[in-house]
């Protein structure tokens, strides 16, 4: 986790319950992000997701203008460690339904993960396994036969 949080920018992005879910989606546009996490008087209540905006709002015909963000966002936070592996992560988010996953280390918020940020970090180490396996191939002493 460390190494994929360490190639991201630090800035973690939020929003108060109170606040409007169309600020939320300016905010989650020009920052390019697919998900916020919802803070009341610093302490974490939630996340608010572009699919729980979909899904919560948009599909129920719903305005982003007068809707606040505690009426659609999820309130059960799943967090991994600093300490998880990309795999246990991966689990937990396809045994969850998850997209993002807050980091937390020393029970504070370090960043966001993405699925597609695990998804990236697989293939990056599938493609130095296969870097491993093809120089070992490769420097192998030819068999001879007896």
């Amino acid at each position: 986790m460390r190494r994929l949080l360490q190639s991201r920018p630090l800035m973690i992005w939020s929003v108060e319950p109170d606040e409007l879910v169309g600020d939320a989606l300016r905010l989650m546009s020009d920052k390019d992000i697919g998900a916020l996490l919802v803070k009341e008087k610093g302490r974490v209540v939630g996340i608010v997701t572009e699919r729980d905006i979909t899904r919560k709002l948009v599909l129920q015909g719903r305005s982003c203008e007068s809707t606040r963000i505690s009426e659609i966002m999820t309130e059960r936070v799943f967090y991994v460690s600093m300490h998880q592996t990309v795999d246990e992560c991966m689990a937990l988010m396809i045994e969850n339904h998850l997209r993002h996953l807050p980091v937390i280390e020393d029970e504070c918020v370090v960043g966001i993960i993405s699925m597609r940020d695990m998804i990236a970090e697989l293939v990056m180490e599938k493609a130095f396994l296969i870097e491993q396996l093809e120089n070992y191939i490769h420097t192998v002493p030819p068999y001879h036969a007896i």
